[in-house]
């Protein structure tokens, strides 16, 4: 469960023990989605009127493409995370601050969007299958992790110059 009942917050912390499936209806087109629940633990608290501070961690795995040979790859995700959540018009809610805008008036405190958020940023951007990764040839596409494809070498004549004064090998 990752929503919360605010008046329950003021008077006391709430432990948190949830999950965000990937098929919740708050992710959006191109994220990179986890391939099984995040799941999301820590401690949710009153941090002053109207403001609730989260302390906790996200874990999870995400699945992309290699970039460089574009095989199937997964990256596993445990990052410890920290978030304020305020009401708009609180001061240190403007638009230049860290802090979740929760509307005025709300009865409950919904964590998904800044979940959400804060998995967006932890999650790789550009995976690799391994650090050592060769990629694709650029000619025929062969994966250069499989070996070296039939494709003859290719040489930059920008740099005929240099080679000419290059000492033997």
């Amino acid at each position: 469960m990752l929503s919360f009942d605010i008046r329950a917050l003021e008077a006391q912390a709430a432990s948190v023990e949830g999950e965000l499936p990937g098929d919740d209806p708050i992710w959006e087109e191109g994220d990179p989605r986890p391939e099984t629940a995040i799941d999301v633990t820590g401690r949710l608290s009153a941090a002053g009127p109207s403001r609730f501070y989260f302390s906790g961690r996200l874990q999870g795995s995400v699945a992309g493409e290699c970039r460089r040979c574009l095989a199937d790859v997964s990256a596993e995700v445990d990052v410890a995370t920290h978030m304020i959540f305020a009401e708009a018009g609180v001061e240190g809610t403007d638009d230049e601050s860290d802090a979740f805008v929760i509307d005025p008036g709300a009865t409950s405190l919904d964590m998904r969007p800044a979940v959400r958020e804060e998995w967006l940023l932890a999650a790789p951007a550009f995976p690799l299958c391994r650090p050592d990764c060769k990629g694709l040839c650029p000619r025929c596409g062969a994966d250069l992790n499989a070996g070296a494809c039939d494709c003859p070498p290719t040489s930059d004549a920008r740099w005929d110059a240099l080679r000419k004064h290059a000492p033997p090998a």
